[in-house]
């Protein structure tokens, strides 16, 4: 995979600094949609390489990933790490802990599809990340 930082079809948007504290790494917002009224956010979401979010929990709704492009990783706890590339699409329900992240040599794009809260729990560990492939 290559470490070129993507455009992608929506643009990369700003640097994450809303988020910031939940996340390792350098990560960038496109917002592309939703309103208070309908309580869903579509968003476009890029991460540099090694950046992920820590692990969260999305209450009274889910969130759907759909990779745009490059290579990243996505786990639910208890179950181990699936690698994503563009075209894979993640399903995750109300009260799944999970996280989501670039590779460590790829930039990673997804557009986030969210309903619901999310609960900000801890980072994802250097040593776990680093058993990644």
């Amino acid at each position: 995979m290559t470490a070129t930082k993507p455009s992608g079809v929506f643009g990369l948007g700003e640097k994450n600094v809303a988020y910031q504290q939940y996340f390792i790494g350098t990560s960038y917002l496109q917002h592309l949609g939703g309103d208070d009224q309908t309580d869903v956010n579509v968003s476009n979401v890029t991460f540099e390489p090694g950046c992920r979010n820590n692990w969260h929990i999305h209450h009274n709704g889910y969130q759907i990933l759909l990779v745009t492009s490059g290579e990243g990783w996505y786990q639910e706890a208890g179950k181990p790490a699936q690698l994503l590339r563009a075209g894979d699409s993640v399903t995750i329900h109300e009260g799944v802990k999970h996280w989501h992240g670039a590779t460590k040599d790829s930039w990673f794009t997804h557009v986030a599809i969210t309903k619901g809260t999310s609960e900000w729990l801890e980072p994802v560990d250097d040593a776990t990340y680093a058993k990644l492939g």
